[in-house]
């Protein structure tokens, strides 16, 4: 009887103790040993509600038909519930001649058996026997059915969660962006199929800088600071628009056949919630605010489809950012920074490819000595070959290069190319140098200083011919880097030039603590020099400066003898300009120059 625990109670009911004290005699024998009893009906209902908390621990009931107050029809269902919870089984003792009577009776019970008052220990066993078996596959049933049930339950939660989440963000609440752009091409549809006159509008949500509070804090506290900003704003609206989660901290809302003045309206109503609002994390308050882009559905002659809306938007929300934060920013497409992306979105693909196809190419500037019109040493500049073949100025790229994540490439393959250079001249332009520019993230790419390393060893051209420059304002943005990367290059043999000397607003505090070879003053001081007599002292300023510290100096957009003749007066070490020479594929060696001396020249109209 290995499906039941003899230790399971059974409830003995007769009618006089004595008699289910003979009944337990025989079950003492199959090995039970918890027994409780009742004389009448109430007793065993009694027993049943004492035992509710823990009624799986009664396995039996055995009733005596003769039991005086006994009724079946009311007692079976106590025994036995329709969802499994509990089943007690039942074994009646009867007299033969009611037999036919208590088995019409129990019809009904799945659970129950009959025997004579007076069976012997081992039909009573065979019939305990039975019973339990027949509970524990009942019971087996009952909870294969409940378990299934549960399961087909759950699954149509997880259908009506999958179907919810087709539509909506799980963390926010809000509609998705599939079902922002189904919307929006919904009322796009009518809008020009039914030529409806009102304009509708798309307000592009960015949280300002909650990349940080994420950092800071952990994405936990991140997702509750997204919670309650969409409270904040939904309290705003009103139900007003499609309002959307369309990425981390970016929301939309677009407002169908609204007005311009009530797009702008509630675009200001937000902005002034969240700039109200603070969120406290632990000890630290954080401020909240947003920068917020409108796009017009008439912005554009035509819209096919949804993302041409969110696009304007985001170029709208862009320009908010890039002007301050915290602010609305309706799309025009006249903007700069529009056209600026417009611009970064066709150089990208031109630049990959010059790089891939070697499109890219040098041109060398004569750096020339102001004392003797010698040439001292050649910049490197890069050009660009277009389609057409002709010649496309750094100006053009290189600020593409370095919002698209490009400029590292453009920084090796200059370095690379103009050390080549150098390692195919010939033995009498040994002694020619190179000054090759970087950009201003130059410092940042790790791989910098170990290429140029391998590069110098490769080629077995000597570090001293090679000049970096880098612009002032580059390297007071990233001080200590481009200072620790300017020791570790000079370490290697290689020279440095502070470029566009002047430009910023703590030259001469910075330039003491720049290990430089080279002071180059910014072209904006040279330019007018003839007629500029503030010019003249800010020039002779930065040179006496430059030559207390030991660095020399260049002046560059040198372009006419009278610049020159000042230039010299002042004491400039070197010059370079279109009067000197203009940039080109090839260089002269210093013997070899093709014009006069400038100097020369200088002197003459002196």
């Amino acid at each position: 009887m290995s499906y039941y625990s003899r230790k399971q109670k059974i409830i003995i009911a007769d009618t006089t103790l004595a008699d289910a004290k003979r009944v337990q005699s025989k079950l003492l024998q199959t090995g039970f040993s918890d027994f409780e009893f009742a004389t009448s009906n109430e007793d065993i209902y009694k027993i049943i509600r004492e035992n509710r908390p823990i009624i799986d621990d009664i396995i039996l009931l055995i009733a005596n038909d003769n039991l005086p107050d006994i009724h079946y029809n009311q007692l079976i269902p106590s025994l036995y519930h329709p969802n499994g919870d509990f089943n007690i089984p039942l074994l009646i003792l009867k007299s033969p001649e009611k037999l036919d009577r208590i088995a019409q009776n129990f019809e009904n019970c799945n659970l129950s058996y009959v025997l004579t008052c007076d069976c012997s220990t081992t039909e009573l066993q065979i019939a305990l026997e039975f019973l339990i078996k027949l509970k524990s596959e009942y019971d087996l049933r009952q909870k294969q059915q409940k378990q299934l049930s549960t399961e087909l339950a759950e699954r149509k939660i997880i259908d009506a969660k999958l179907k919810y989440l087709v539509n909506h963000d799980e963390l926010t609440g809000l509609y998705n962006r599939s079902y922002l752009e189904q919307g929006i091409r919904l009322s796009l549809n009518k809008y020009y199929k039914q030529n409806f006159k009102q304009d509708s509008f798309l307000l592009f949500i960015d949280l300002d800088r909650f990349s940080l509070i994420n950092e800071l804090e952990g994405y936990n506290v991140g997702d509750r600071l997204l919670t309650e900003t969409i409270i904040i704003i939904r309290k705003t609206l009103n139900n007003r628009g499609l309002f959307a989660r369309i990425g981390s901290d970016e929301f939309c809302l677009y407002l169908e056949n609204y007005p311009a003045t009530e797009a702008r309206s509630i675009s200001e109503v937000i902005r002034k919630a969240l700039d109200s609002f603070r969120f406290i994390s632990g000890e630290a308050t954080y401020s909240i605010t947003a920068s917020i882009g409108i796009g017009s559905v008439k912005s554009l002659p035509t819209m096919l489809h949804p993302h041409e809306l969110i696009s304007l938007s985001r170029q709208a929300c862009c320009m908010a950012k890039a002007n301050g934060r915290n602010m609305i920013w309706e799309f025009n497409s006249t903007d700069y920074f529009i056209k600026e992306r417009h611009r970064d979105l066709f150089w990208a693909p031109v630049i990959r490819d010059a790089l891939i196809n070697n499109d890219f190419y040098l041109v060398f500037q004569p750096v020339v000595s102001l004392s003797d019109g010698a040439i001292s040493h050649y910049e490197v500049l890069i050009r660009l070959r277009g389609i057409t073949g002709l010649e496309i100025n750094p100006s053009e790229f290189i600020m593409a290069g370095e919002r698209m994540g490009l400029i590292h490439g453009i920084d090796i393959w200059v370095i690379e190319k103009a050390i080549e250079f150098l390692a195919e001249l010939p033995t009498e332009f040994s002694d020619v140098c190179l000054s090759i520019n970087l950009s201003g993230l130059a410092f940042l790419n790790e791989a910098l200083l170990p290429f140029i390393k391998q590069k110098l060893e490769l080629s077995w051209v000597r570090a001293e011919r090679i000049t970096f420059e880098i612009t002032e304002t580059a390297a007071v943005d990233n001080f200590e880097t481009s200072r620790n990367m300017i020791n570790q290059i000079r370490a290697l043999g290689c020279r440095f030039a502070l470029d566009d000397f002047g430009a910023g607003f703590c030259s001469f505090n910075y330039l003491k603590m720049f290990p430089v070879d080279y002071v180059k003053i910014d072209g904006q001081f040279i330019k007018n020099l003839t007629s500029n007599q503030t010019d003249r002292l800010l020039v002779k300023a930065m040179h006496d400066i430059a030559r207390e510290l030991g660095k020399k100096t260049i002046a560059e957009f040198v372009e006419t003898a009278e610049t020159l003749q000042i230039l010299r007066e002042i004491g400039i070490t070197y010059g370079q300009g279109h009067y000197f020479g203009m940039p080109s594929p090839i260089i002269l060696k210093h013997g070899l120059f093709k014009f006069e001396s400038p100097i020369a020249k200088c002197d003459d109209k002196m």
